[in-house]
């Protein structure tokens, strides 16, 4: 990052002097679990063509322990955010090229929900379509205006409401699920079956709908609009096993009237996605790779651009170690790892988001090829959506250690971007928290390995005084994903609980190139532990820990390595596996993702199982003793339940102190980021409890 960059900063009030400024000091509070219930965050902005106004989804817990999402509008310039709808489940809002109306989606029946339509000067928001009940995914409005494509996904005919009312006033049985290939359900989707989203074409002014195609084998297609408004590029997979072909992926021009089809000829082989036509309609920019790997994969994701008839892909990163797909996690904003990139105005540039260093920001890179250079201030997470027509204002999610995601507007320039603070909705509310400083550090694992690391003291510590507090080391999940700068409510809350939290990026992690995440490509445990050990060293190494009171804890992956610790190791007095992976052999067919054999991991479930075991931390549990916290929920589809079941009876078997917290069937693997609130609550003080127990 470029070292004279500066973080943003708020204006700050005048102090007055008073003698009861001491007091007020004291009479902060500490960040808590319920704290959750008063967040109000913010996704999605979206700044209007002139650049003048810019809206945005607000998210707030409602009185029933719903998330109530609606959108708001501020003006990019002064004034107050004001609520612009109140349906209270519409989300992805977009402009019509002209500004003049807003379309979004509106669930005001939660298993139907539509494309709405209001006037951005106000007025009532009106459903424009009528699909059946089933889910949209996204919509892009046509350049022109007259049209919007829309991602529509159809429920299964048995599973519909009706048909479930049917059988209710019956007395039938759920009907069973009939399926002949392996992509029927996702993590935080359900069970969709045998459906597929296909892309539809809506008329903007009737809302008659028109299907366009529906040849993506897992409908998992994006797509965009070239600048005439005649013809859609798609990028998409239609090989019969997708699933474990990604790199069968390919680049279609369909006309917008026939749908007619036409392949983009010579493209690299490899996972294609989130492809955008230039303004000038002479090329397409497509995130992709030259591998045969799968959807997940360790190779870097990178920027390409390409001719719309001939072809003729030229990648514009390849001569850096940048990935697309480098999101930083929170635990108070939405995790999408979908490449985000936009043309300027002029054809000659390309805005894209970089995670980089546990960062995110805004970089640019001409369509000619070159440097890329990274606009955005340092020291915080800079998520990308829109530009104004003219380019020269873009909307921009900001979070960092001790704001929530905020919405900010900048002015763009080919050097730099300048953010200016547009909403603050959670000021007043962290204004009174004691808020823990996060410090960075960069640590060297045993064979020499730098890995980036971060340390959050209790608020109450105060420098110089040489208290010792109990410390948790936390792993993020993926393992192809990164921890980053923004504000993590988890690890304030353990904080505020008086312990010292310590978090950083393995190797394994994306945000630091091709060899840092490829390191443990199949080889689980092997590099990745080298550095969570030095991270787990560092901390018990700090003169504010009491290095016999250390704790582990994580979810998925990081589920995953707890386990591993416990099975290699008795240092840590209490560790918490939260929707964890214990056995790779099982874990092998029980998840909404299938591997094909030999491709990511080495062998099978059948018949070359050995190194799947090897990998697998319950072969190791042998040597556990560690109190562990199990943490699951049963509508997990990444990864099943099974997993934790099997580490529960194994620590029982071995008479090792444990507990199994099960969450039910309604929630999913990302439960602790967008679970119901109160299963949350419930999950955060389970996690207190644990540690106060075993740590104090």
């Amino acid at each position: 990052m470029p070292a004279t960059a500066k973080a943003p900063t708020r204006t700050k009030k005048k102090k007055t002097q008073s003698n009861s400024a001491p007091t007020r000091a004291a009479k902060k509070q500490a960040i808590t679990p319920e704290d959750l219930l008063l967040f109000k965050l913010v996704a999605d902005p979206q700044i209007s063509p002139d650049g003048s106004n810019i809206v945005f989804v607000r998210q707030h817990v409602g009185d029933k322990n719903e998330y109530v999402r609606n959108l708001w509008l501020v003006d990019t310039d002064h004034g107050e955010p004001h609520q612009f709808t109140s349906g209270g489940r519409d989300t992805h809002p977009r402009w019509s090229p002209n500004g003049l109306r807003l379309a979004f989606i509106g669930a005001r029946k939660k298993h139907k929900p539509q494309l709405f339509t209001m006037n951005t000067t106000g007025g009532e928001a009106t459903a424009l379509t009528k699909f059946p009940e089933g889910s949209i995914s996204t919509f892009k409005w046509s350049p022109d205006g007259k049209s919007i494509a829309v991602s529509f996904r159809p429920q299964d005919p048995d599973w519909t409401k009706d048909a479930e009312k049917n059988r209710t006033e019956n007395g039938l049985t759920e009907p069973p699920r009939v399926l002949d290939d392996w992509w029927y359900r996702l993590d935080g989707d359900g069970y969709f079956n045998t459906q597929r989203y296909q892309l539809y074409v809506v008329d903007a002014q009737t809302g008659a709908h028109r299907l366009l195609y529906a040849k993506d084998t897992l409908g998992g297609f994006s797509f965009d609009w070239s600048p005439d408004s005649k013809q859609l590029v798609i990028a998409t997979n239609r090989d019969k096993k997708a699933m474990i072909r990604s790199w069968k992926d390919e680049l279609l021009r369909c006309d917008a009237r026939t749908g007619k089809l036409t392949p983009i000829p010579g493209l690299p082989r490899g996972a294609k996605s989130a492809p955008k036509w230039s303004p000038d309609g002479k090329s397409i920019a497509f995130a992709g790779r030259e591998h045969d790997d799968s959807i997940y994969s360790v190779e870097n994701l990178e920027l390409y651009i390409c001719d719309p008839i001939k072809g003729k892909p030229r990648s514009l990163t390849s001569n850096t170690d940048y990935c697309l797909l480098a999101a930083p996690m929170t635990d108070t904003a939405e995790v999408s790892f979908e490449p985000k990139m936009q043309w300027t105005p002029d054809s000659n540039n390309i805005h894209f988001r970089l995670g980089w260093h546990g960062e995110c920001h805004v970089a640019q890179v001409s369509a000619k090829g070159g440097p890329v250079k990274i606009l955005t201030p340092a020291g915080a997470v800079w998520d990308m959506t829109n530009t104004s027509a003219n380019g020269k204002r873009i909307a921009l999610v900001h979070s960092d250690f001790t704001h929530l995601p905020n919405v900010y507007v900048a002015a763009v320039s080919n050097t730099a971007i300048k953010p200016r603070l547009r909403t603050d909705f959670n000021r007043d509310l962290l204004t009174n928290r004691s808020i823990a400083t996060v410090k960075e550090h960069w640590i060297t694992a045993a064979d020499g390995h730098k890995v980036q690391t971060w340390i959050v003291l209790p608020p109450a510590h105060t420098n110089g005084v040489k208290k010792k507090y109990p410390g948790i080391l936390e792993v993020h999940g993926g393992p192809h994903a990164q921890y980053g700068v923004g504000f993590f409510h988890e690890f304030q809350v353990l904080a505020a609980q008086g312990y010292v939290v310590v978090f950083s990026n393995p190797r394994g992690s994306k945000g630091y190139g091709r060899d840092h995440c490829a390191a443990i490509r199949g080889a689980w445990g092997t590099a990745d532990w080298t550095d969570v050990q030095a991270a787990a060293k560092f901390m018990s190494e700090r003169p504010n820990v009491d290095s016999k009171r250390t704790a582990i804890m994580g979810g998925s992956y990081g589920g995953y390595m707890t386990n591993w610790a416990i099975g290699h190791t008795d240092q840590f007095k209490a560790a918490i596996t939260d929707r964890c992976v214990s056995n790779l052999h099982s874990m092998f067919g029980s998840s909404d993702y299938t591997s094909a054999p030999d491709d990511y991991f080495p062998g099978n479930s059948w018949d070359k199982p050995e190194m799947l075991w090897e990998q697998s931390p319950l072969k190791y549990f042998g040597k556990a003793t560690t109190p562990t916290l199990i943490i699951h929920s049963e509508g997990d589809l990444r990864c099943n339940i099974e997993q934790s079941e099997q580490v529960f009876t194994a620590l029982k078997l071995r008479n090792v102190p444990t507990r199994f917290v099960r969450y039910p069937r309604t929630t999913s693997h990302g439960m602790s980021r967008g679970g119901p609130p109160d299963m949350r609550l419930h999950r955060l003080h389970q996690i207190i409890g644990w540690y106060e127990k075993y740590l104090r």
